[in-house]
Formats: C-alpha cells, structure tokens, sequence
C-alpha cells in the first residue's frame, strides 16, 4: 500500500464533514460508541468538525458488551467532553428473542445492531443531529456490517479508510493509545473478535483489498505477486457473497402499458 498522508487526510475530513452537515441543513451529529476504534476515531472527527458542543455521543450496552468495553465508551465522552445517553438494550432485545428462544448468534447480533441503530435515529430526531457512521472501507468492501443496523448512517467520514489507516488517523487526532491498541471486536457477544470472525489479520486483508480494489489486479495478478490462493478466494468470496449489501433498494420500474389502463387496446 501507498504511504498514507495522515495529516493533509485528517484535514480533509474534519472540513468536509463540518461541509457535509451544513448543507444538510443541520448543526449537530450523533454517533453510537461503543468503546472500539471506528467509532472513537468517528466521534472524535465529528467534535473537530462540528465542536463539541454539537457531538452527542450514544453508549448502547447490552449484557453481552463486557465492562471493559463500557468502561472505554464512557472515557472516550469523557475525553471529548460531549453530552452523552446511555440506554440500555437488554430487555428490548431480549423481549424480542422470547418468540426465538432457539435464535443464533447471528440473528441475536444483528439484531442488537438494528436496534442500536433505530435508538440513534430517535435520539437525532430529538436532538435535531444527524446520524454519523463508523463503519471503515475494510468492513464495507467484506459486507462485515449489518445491513440498516450499524451499516445505516447519514454521513461516514471513515468509509473510505481502510482499518490500517483508520489506527493511524486515530494517533493523528488524539485518541487514546488504548482504544488504538486494543483488540477489534463488535461486541455483540462473549469473545467475539474482528478478526477471528473474518478469519485474518486487518494488515493482511487491507494489503489485500489495495490490490483488487485501487490497483484492480486480476486473481492471476495477485496469485502471481504472491499473495495466498486460499486467502484471494477467500476474500474475493466474501466481496461477491456480499455485493447486495452495498447497494441501493431495487426499485422495480414498471412499463407503461403495463401499468396504466390503456383505452384502444
């Protein structure tokens, strides 16, 4: 990958979102944390953007989002000294899942995620904030998102940040070398990790992902540079199995004559 200008990008984004929400007609944003990196690195550029009297930062625990994880959340508020909700969603949740005892921790995770995220659009309507992403270009390109849960937003200062580059923004704009270091996990249950999900190290995916997706090599290409063949399938795998999640709601176009009465047919 190419040498990554952490400080002319830090500037861009901090002046394009601050743009962004103007002319959205709007002074303020929300963005839900959750004690992990993306969303640090997200709320922290949200308060360079907009102040921080116009960041509202939303912690959304549930029982299986560990103390640790709560305990990072709150001091990164603490840290930007932002106006912040805690609501938990354990019971709201968990009242839903009476009707799927037998659910898996698939559907349990993702539906922490769409609840999660209708709560940030509730508290932007009675905030007057618009709701900001947190997902990176690593996790959108690999459909490791849940689609209108943590996938859904207004606008994403970080999509377009590979997870290497996210760690790096995140030194350039102060956050702390904890949340920095710690390791990557969506928090929706015991153990769950990033990377033991995806099933490899985010510096090997990004490296990855640069080639195929600014360099546009061909499989041939890569396998010939020498990257692994298991590892190529397997990332261009998820990157086809999950194309439906970036892309709009297919609206279905009907003809005319199809639709309307026609009198001399």
């Amino acid at each position: 990958m190419r040498q990554f200008d952490v400080e002319r990008t830090k500037e861009y984004l901090v002046q394009s979102l601050a743009s962004e929400i103007k002319k959205r007609g709007f002074k303020k944003g929300v963005v839900g944390v959750s004690g992990g990196l993306d969303s640090a690195v997200a709320v922290t550029l949200l308060s360079l953007s907009v102040g921080r009297e116009n960041t509202l930062g939303i912690i959304l625990p549930y029982n299986g989002m560990g103390e640790e994880e709560l305990k990072d959340a709150v001091a990164i508020i603490r840290h930007l000294g932002i106006k912040s909700y805690r609501i938990d969603i354990q019971l709201m949740v968990d009242d839903y899942f009476k009707n799927f005892p037998d659910a898996d921790k698939k559907r349990r995770g993702n539906k922490m995620a769409r609840e999660r995220m209708s709560i940030l659009y509730d508290i932007s309507a009675l905030e007057n904030a618009l709701v900001i992403g947190t997902g990176n270009k690593t996790e959108y390109n690999l459909g490791y998102f849940t689609l209108f849960g943590d996938g859904a937003c207004a606008i994403n200062p970080i999509g377009d940040l590979y997870k290497t580059e996210v760690r790096q923004l995140a030194s350039c704009i102060g956050v702390p070398d904890k949340i920095i270091k710690k390791v990557p996990t969506a928090g929706l249950w015991k153990g769950q990790t990033d990377e033991g999900e995806l099933g490899y190290e985010y510096n090997e995916i990004d490296n990855l992902l640069y080639h195929i997706i600014e360099l546009k090599y061909s499989r041939k290409k890569l396998l010939d540079g020498g990257f692994d063949e298991k590892f190529v399938d397997d990332i261009t795998g998820r990157i086809k199995n999950t194309e439906f999640k970036r892309m709009f709601p297919h609206i279905i176009t009907i003809p005319e004559q199809v639709k309307y009465v026609h009198k001399y047919q």
